[in-house]
């Protein structure tokens, strides 16, 4: 078994016979420290145990709680917009 520190938890290498005896417990130890474990069958990848995370049921709302707002958001800054300036010009001429 070999493990790379890449990700939380760890990413850890298992052959597939090893994987058969301790199934169980290592689903277990996924669950519980947020790892993920790769099983290989004559030493090529087949199948990856990740843990389980339930997914929002509406993407509105999903990062309440993740961002934090500084300073104001309403206010309008104070750069004129070059359309503002000379709307009458022509963007972009061929």
């Amino acid at each position: 078994m070999t493990e790379n520190s890449d990700k939380p938890g760890g990413t850890r290498t298992i052959k597939a016979s090893e994987f058969k005896a301790r199934c169980l417990q290592l689903m277990d130890e996924v669950a519980d420290n947020g790892g993920e474990i790769i099983i290989t069958k004559r030493g090529k990848p087949v199948a990856k145990l990740v843990p389980h995370r339930e997914r929002p049921k509406s993407l509105f709302g999903a990062d309440r709680g993740r961002m934090k707002i500084v300073g104001d958001i309403i206010s309008p800054i104070d750069v004129e917009w070059e359309a503002e300036v000379n709307p009458d010009r022509v963007l972009n001429p061929r």
